[in-house]
Parts: structure tokens; C-alpha cells; sequence
């Protein structure tokens, strides 16, 4: 007999909300169907759809995401490890004796080596100012302090690199202003699958419709290549600054470049403009004319080294001079690799050189943070100062549990106390709070493991998160985190975008879960600085507070809190009507509107780079230098292969890896070009080991020719499963990357890996 449901005891509830994003690259609404306490359907944004104020919709993540909010492996109490650290061994204690063991394993540390020894590392698994890890940091703050941290895994390279130029990071207009561009290069730029700000890729569609021809310069074929280019050009993987220096050969050799803009607003272009001091040094024309090392940049010298045909190369380079204005937009991806910087500046400075800088239609490159004022403020819940001061480079924190002590200025720490040279403590105690980047998003996974499975080093680590994840594996103490669903938050637009977007709670947390923040502020409660840390608020006050902060710093007309309540519109939106362009007042008047660099100029030569001394690695002009791991070195002998990690559909980073329904769609493989595939007698399908000396994947192969030959694909955030070999049966590709990091900015550098790829027997 066929089982008939109950009725429900409720009525239906309808609430608009901010999606949990998790990082994901946009800020998107949602509008949740409640019944009896359970979120029991989730659609996206109904508002009326404008170019000035586009609907903030939702992709698949989004969508899917009740098979995460009520998946059966939710933790749901706070467990102890029983067994060695990693074994996955655990046993069930209550919150008091969790909140008591991490309050005193705090104070031991702090009272055994001082507040230098605590660390929270990097981590964006949650991301609504009242929950993830910087309210874990506003405790340890709030304790006497603990290790810092600067920049991030996302944008290390570009992060720094950008200023060197521009001496900011500001260089995009508002994105309504690309539907006046007549060429768009999306260069390692894929928004329509970790999308770059909510509608990004809607934006480009419409650019298109209007005329703007696009190409997608990208080693694969990826879903933006396929839905938003008119042309899919395939590149080696790291050698994005050799096709750039050739197509500024073009222009210079066919005098296509804006030779009036470079003029007045450029510095270190020729010989007639070098800083004073540095007028022998080697000038951009030099460079790439040959004058100095007798290798003209050449498409001819670049069509080996980046698999590009040169006339390919001339085309677009006549094309992006020539069909103006034009948006050079780089991705992310490729400035994750080693000498990262290079290609940064490298697109820069053929934007500058184009003139495409400061017009409408035009874009400067670089991170592009939109213009007039940054754009979205990201963090607004205060962190407090840190009484300990020293930050080391996000991407270092092992080396600072191998050697802290070691570490210094040559090592990227900044902030150190007046007359020390070195950090004081090794780390000592973690605490990581949505954040997954113990174990799986960070270089070299089989290392991470050791490093941390030796209790002699970190004597213990705290892990707060929804699942266990393989972080959470090697943690002493796990306690469940609430999702965003279930507390107070509030988030604005992802780098780009003019909103506001509320997440109340929707429901109640499974089991005995709490929010990141009521767990600090009880760990606060039992160090005695609970007043210090809450300042008398809960969650739903520091919401208030939070959005205080953005009526002060960008929407002095947002709504209140009850007022969001009540209208149940989830999002307040400032429409765009006519978009900010970056650099305007510069391109009119350069001497009564200066940039923020030492000259006050575009620096396409940096006085500032060329004094370090350092010029194989660090060039004072965008270079490009072959990678460590390269198809032109010896390592290729043994591991012909590159491989990359692109950002998938199937997940926020690692966020989603155990979602059923993206897993289907989506599922893990290695894709593999046909060429490689039959050198190596592989059918679609088969079950390959992906190798090198760090470690071992084995996945099923995709073969297709939406990849370069000589190139592979493992797309990044699988959560690593290793077997008994050790060899990791889930696809996670930080068990291939290695931990060292780019010159200049201390960045990650974990796209440069070389592989071989085999059957398994």
C-alpha cells in the first residue's frame, strides 16, 4: 500500500536569503520554502530583472544545496580524537568538556611559549561576517593575540603584483561598462563556472549580443569558453607572459600601440623614460625588441614555447590594438603559479600600452577591484587588533610549524617586533574554523599530513566545520559548526556588485551543532574575556553592527535590519546606471590626478622591483621565466605531463565535494587529450594513477580534445581519500602540487606541477 504523507502541521513559509556562497566567486539569492521546520525547496531570485540591477541567480551549488544542509554525515556533536592524529578516531564528549579542553589547551600554550604560538589559519568555508574564521581570530585577539596572516591563496600573486603598477588595486570598472567594449580577451578567465561576481558571465553575454568580440585564451575548453566565446585559443599552462610579450613585439614593431598615452602617462616604456637613477637599466622596448639579451619577443620565439601558432599570436595582438576599446580580463588561475607576478604585470601593461586604460569600454587589468570605491567590503565584523603584530604569508604556515623560529623578513614575515629578526615561536596550537586548508587545499597533501600527524610539532589542533573533512581527521577536538541556514549573517557583493544580501535563520541546527560565533564566545566565557569578545551582542546584534558599517562605508541609504525583516526582500540593491569607470580622472589629467605610484604614473618599469637586486626571479619589467617544473626541463624526462586544477561546478573548493547530486552532474575525473591518451593506451573511462614524486591520485579518465595536448586536468577540491598504498582514490590534486611558493609575493604557486599518467593494473 502506497504510504501516505502527513499533513503538515504549519504553514509554508516563504524567505528570501543569502546563499552560503562559501567563496565561491558570487553573491546570489535565494528564496527558501520552510515547512515544519525543514527547508523543503530552494528557487533563486524573482525580482525584476535590469541591466542596472540584474537578478542575483543562483548556479547549481546554490540550487543543490539542501543536499548538503541535510546530508547524513553532518557532524552533530563535539568529538575528541581516540586513536593517533589522521586514524579518523574519535569519541562523543559533551560541550562542556569541549569548550574546557580547548579554553585550556589556549591558556597552556600561551602561559608554555607565549600568543605568537596560536595560529588560525587561512579559511573561507563560511562567509557571512558572524561566522568562519575570523571570528575565531577576534577571540584570539581578544586572548592577547596570535600569529598573523597576510594575503591569500586566491589572489597571492596578483594581490602584490597589481600595486607595482598601479599602485593600487582599484583597476575595474563597474561591470555595466563592458557593454560598451568591442573586444574582450578572457585570458584564464572562466566566470561561468567559479563565477568572478554574480552575473559576470551575464554581463559578457550581453557584451556579445552587442557586437564586443570575445576570445577565450585557456588551456581547456572550459564551460566559458563554450557558452560566452566567439574563439577558443589553447595555451601551455604557464607561459601566459610569452604570448603577451610577443603580441607587444607586434605592436610595437607595426607601431599599433598608443604611442600619445605612453607617453604622458606611462614610465619606463623606452629609453626616454626611465626613473632617475636607473637610466642604463633595460627599458620595456628593450626587452621586447631584444636590444639587451638578442631575443626579439618574436610570435615566432613565442610559438614554441606556448603552443600558440604565431599568426594566431599577431592576429589577436592586432586585433586587442586595434578593435578599441578592449577588456584584457585575467583570471586568477594562472597567476597560481611560479613567477605568478609576471604574467600580472605582463597584462597590465599591454592594457596600458593599448590605451585602453581609464575609458569607458576600456579595463586596466589586474585584480580590477571596481571602481569608484573598491567595491564590496568583504569583512566588516572586526577582527580587533592583534597584540602580537607578526603575520607570515598565508601560504607559509607550514613552514612556520617547521621552522618559525627561523623565519624572518627574507621569509615574507612583516610586522615583526622592533629589533627582532625572527619569529619567536614555531606554531603550536591550531585552531581552524571553516576552513579545510590543513589537509586538502594546501600544497602537497602528503606532507601536510605528516607535518601534522607529528604531535611533537603541533601539540594539538581544534577543527569547527559542518563535516570531517580530511582536515577534521587531524584534529584533536572536532565541533560541529551550524551551516549558514542556521544563524545570523549578512553578506555584501563578491569583488564586484552594489548589494546587501541578509541571511537570517531558517531553521534549527541538528543534533547539538552551534554557530561559530556561540562557540567562541563560550571558549571566551572560560578565558574571562567574554565581555571583550561579545561586546553584549549575539549574532542577530553584530548583523545590526555589520550593517551599520556598510550604511557608513558605502550605503548610507540602506534600510535597517527590521526593515529588511520585514519586506522579506533578502537583498537591497543599488542600481547602476552609470557604471564607474577606473582611472578616469588620471587618463584626463595625469599631473593633477596622479596615481598612488612613486612616479605617479603607470610603472611598467618599478624602480621599486629593480632595487631589490634580484632580477632572474624578480624583474623590474613583466618577464617571462620558465617554471620550475616545466616541459623544457629535466623533470619533463620523467613526468611529461602539466597538470591544473580548475575550479569546477561541482564545488566551492572543497565545499560540496560529498554533495550527491553535483557529483552526478559532475563527477571527478582526469581529462586527458586523445593524443596523450593513445601514447599511453588509454580508453575513456579507464582507471588511471596520476604520479609524481609527491604522491599518487587514481581517478577515471575523460579523454577529450577540449584540452591541450601535453596537458591534463584534475579539477581541484576532492577530498583526499588515500588507501592503503597511500594513494589517493578521490581525485584530490594537492596530493601532485608542491609547497613553493612565487618571489615576490610569498604566493601559492600550486598550478605548476608535472605528472605522468598510467593505467592501473
Amino acid at each position: 500500500m502506497k504510504r501516505i504523507p502527513p499533513a503538515p502541521s504549519s504553514p509554508e513559509r516563504i524567505v528570501r536569503v543569502g546563499c552560503p556562497a562559501h567563496n565561491c566567486g558570487g553573491r546570489c539569492l535565494l528564496i527558501a520554502h520552510i515547512q515544519d521546520g525543514v527547508i523543503t525547496r530552494l528557487e533563486t531570485d524573482d525580482r525584476p530583472d535590469l541591466i542596472s540591477n540584474p537578478q542575483l541567480r543562483a548556479c547549481t551549488r546554490g540550487r543543490s544545496y539542501l543536499r548538503r544542509q541535510y546530508h547524513p554525515n553532518r557532524l552533530l556533536h563535539p568529538l575528541r580524537r581516540s586513536g593517533r592524529r589522521g586514524e579518523s578516531q574519535f569519541e562523543r564528549i559533551s560541550w562542556e568538556a569541549a569548550l574546557d579542553l580547548l579554553a585550556g589547551q589556549l591558556q597552556r600554550v600561551k602561559d608554555t611559549y607565549g600568543n605568537s604560538a596560536l595560529f588560525v589559519p587561512y579559511g573561507t568555508g563560511s562567509y557571512n561576517q558572524v561566522n568562519g574564521s575570523q571570528v575565531a581570530r577576534r577571540l584570539l585577539n581578544c586572548f592577547g593575540g596570535c600569529l598573523g596572516i597576510w594575503n591569500s591563496y586566491s589572489w597571492g600573486a596578483v594581490n602584490v603584483a597589481t600595486p607595482t603598477v598601479y599602485g593600487t588595486l582599484q583597476t575595474g570598472n563597474q561591470r555595466q561598462d563592458w557593454l560598451n567594449s568591442k573586444y574582450i580577451l578572457m585570458w584564464g578567465w572562466n566566470p561561468a563556472e567559479m563565477r568572478d561576481g554574480t552575473n559576470s558571465e551575464y554581463f559578457i553575454k550581453l557584451a556579445r549580443q552587442r557586437g564586443a568580440r570575445v576570445v577565450c585564451i585557456d588551456p581547456r575548453h572550459s564551460l566559458s569558453a563554450a557558452a560566452l566565446a566567439d574563439e577558443w585559443i589553447a595555451i601551455r599552462p604557464g607561459t601566459d607572459a610569452a604570448m603577451m610579450s610577443a603580441m607587444a613585439h607586434v605592436m610595437i614593431s607595426e607601431n599599433l600601440y598608443d604611442a600619445e598615452f605612453v607617453r604622458t602617462h606611462c614610465l619606463g616604456f623606452d629609453a626616454s623614460q626611465m626613473p632617475p637613477g636607473c637610466e642604463q637599466a633595460e627599458s620595456y622596448r628593450d626587452y621586447i625588441l631584444g636590444t639587451r639579451d638578442g631575443t626579439p619577443k618574436t610570435p615566432e620565439w613565442a610559438e614554441p614555447i606556448t603552443a600558440v601558432p604565431a599568426e594566431t599570436i599577431r592576429r589577436i595582438a592586432r586585433e586587442y590594438a586595434t578593435c578599441k576599446p578592449g577588456v584584457l580580463y585575467q583570471g586568477a588561475g594562472m597567476q597560481r603559479r611560479a613567477y605568478g607576478e609576471q604574467v600580472v604585470r605582463a597584462g597590465c601593461v599591454l592594457a596600458a600600452i593599448t590605451g585602453n586604460v581609464g575609458i569607458p569600454g576600456g579595463w586596466a587589468s589586474g585584480l580590477a577591484l571596481q571602481a569608484p570605491d573598491g567595491g564590496p567590503l568583504w569583512n566588516v565584523f572586526p577582527p580587533g587588533p592583534n597584540p602580537v603584530g607578526a603575520c607570515i604569508p598565508v601560504f607559509l604556515w607550514t613552514e612556520a610549524v617547521l621552522r618559525g623560529k627561523s623565519m624572518g623578513k627574507p621569509d615574507g614575515v612583516i610586522n615583526l617586533p622592533d629589533g627582532a629578526e625572527t619569529l619567536d615561536n614555531d606554531i603550536k596550537l591550531i585552531y581552524a574554523v571553516a576552513s579545510n586548508v590543513l589537509i586538502n587545499q594546501h600544497a602537497n597533501v602528503n606532507r601536510n599530513a605528516r607535518i601534522l600527524a607529528d604531535e611533537s610539532r603541533v601539540e594539538f589542533i581544534a577543527v569547527q566545520d559542518n563535516f570531517l573533512t580530511p582536515s577534521a581527521r587531524f584534529a584533536d577536538l572536532v565541533l560541529p559548526a551550524c551551516t549558514q541556514f542556521e544563524t545570523w549573517g549578512v553578506q555584501d557583493g563578491w569583488k564586484y556588485g552594489d548589494e546587501v544580501i541578509l541571511l537570517p535563520p531558517l531553521v534549527a541546527p541538528p543534533g547539538e551543532c552551534r554557530s561559530d560565533y556561540r562557540i567562541c564566545a563560550g571558549v571566551a566565557e572560560r578565558l574571562g574575556i567574554a565581555e571583550a569578545f561579545t561586546q553584549g551582542r549575539d549574532e542577530r546584534g553584530w548583523v545590526e553592527w555589520s550593517l551599520g558599517q556598510f550604511r557608513q562605508r558605502r550605503f548610507p541609504e540602506l534600510p535597517s535590519l527590521d526593515e529588511m525583516l520585514e519586506s522579506n526582500a533578502g537583498v537591497y540593491a543599488r542600481p547602476v546606471e552609470q557604471p564607474a569607470v577606473a582611472f578616469a580622472d588620471f587618463r584626463c589629467d595625469p599631473q593633477k590626478y596622479p596615481l598612488p605610484t612613486a612616479s605617479g604614473k603607470i610603472e611598467i618599469f618599478s624602480q621599486q622591483l629593480y632595487e631589490m637586486s634580484r632580477p632572474e626571479e624578480i624583474p623590474a619589467l613583466p618577464k617571462y621565466i620558465q617554471e620550475w617544473e616545466s616541459p623544457f626541463g629535466p623533470e619533463a624526462q620523467r613526468y611529461p605531463l602539466q597538470a591544473i586544477g580548475h575550479h569546477s561546478m561541482h564545488r566551492v573548493h572543497s565545499t560540496h565535494d560529498n554533495n550527491d547530486y553535483l557529483d552526478e552532474a559532475f563527477p571527478q575525473r582526469l581529462f586527458i587529450n586523445p593524443e596523450d591518451a593513445r601514447h599511453r593506451g588509454l580508453q575513456d573511462g579507464d582507471l588511471v594513477r596520476v604520479f609524481n614524486e609527491r604522491g599518487a591520485v587514481i581517478l577515471p579518465c575523460r579523454i577529450t580534445t577540449r584540452i591541450l595536448p601535453g596537458v591534463v586536468d584534475i579539477p581541484q577540491g576532492a577530498w583526499w581519500t588515500p588507501d592503503e598504498s597511500g594513494a589517493d582514490r578521490r581525485g584530490c590534486v594537492n596530493v601532485l602540487t608542491s609547497e613553493r611558493w612565487t618571489p615576490l609575493a610569498f604566493a601559492t604557486a600550486q598550478h605548476t606541477i608535472m605528472v605522468e599518467v598510467e593505467k592501473t593494473v
